[in-house]
């Protein structure tokens, strides 16, 4: 049975990854805040509650799950900026909220958990990342939402090389504009059409994709 573990799992992206590896029938780490949200879900689930900020919460767990292999750790707890999100408008304790849940959160979690993944067969680190991170495709604005993403991205291709000697394959996927709580109701994808797309991807990830930034479709992003 491959097991995968799940961060920011009690709604939107998160649970949704839930719903759909538990219909694959896979074991599930699923962690989150408030996991009470993830009664009533069909499968093999264990819910964790985790403050991902919390590294002591989560070497805790690491150590709780020392005799587990994990096929595939998602990082997927994340938050928006607020009103850090413009210029004249920065809030520094915003900005330090923000850095810490998507850019440090992920980090600490895969240094906690890499060696789970490693003993696995599948041997896959995924960070949920944005688009909004790519400088290459920059269109301003949303500062500190936009620099918590770059920064993921660069400790994730960090981590691809780091890690390339366990044969651990590491990639950041944009899961598109999707209409949740944090996308709004305007965006342009719904979760059923985002989160099975990049669990296709996922699966069908290979060691020659260590280091890539990809799209929810598959489709390759400029850094």
């Amino acid at each position: 049975m491959s097991t995968v573990l799940i961060t920011g799992a009690a709604r939107g992206l998160g649970l949704d990854f839930v719903k759909q590896y538990a219909a694959k029938g896979w074991k599930i780490h699923a962690c989150a805040r408030k996991p009470e949200a993830l009664k009533g879900i069909t499968g093999d689930i264990h819910a964790h509650k985790l403050e991902v900020t919390d590294y002591a919460a989560v070497k805790a767990l690491a150590q709780k799950l020392s005799g587990e292999v994990i096929d595939v750790l998602i990082c997927n707890a994340g938050i928006s900026a607020g009103r850090a999100s413009a210029l004249g408008e920065i809030d520094p304790a915003t900005w330090r909220e923000v850095f810490e849940v998507n850019a440090l959160a992920p980090l600490m979690m895969a240094g906690a958990f890499v060696d789970h993944v490693a003993r696995s067969t599948e041997r896959k680190l995924v960070a949920i990342s944005s688009r909004m991170g790519s400088i290459a495709n920059n269109g301003g604005g949303s500062y500190a939402y936009r620099a918590s993403k770059t920064a993921l991205n660069m400790e994730w291709s960090c981590v691809a090389r780091d890690v390339a000697a366990k044969g651990v394959t590491c990639v950041v996927l944009h899961p598109g504009w999707v209409q949740t709580d944090m996308g709004g109701a305007q965006a342009t994808l719904t979760i059923a059409e985002s989160v099975p797309s990049m669990v296709k991807v996922i699966d069908g990830l290979k060691p020659a994709d260590n280091g890539r930034f990809i799209n929810y479709d598959g489709s390759p992003i400029d850094w």
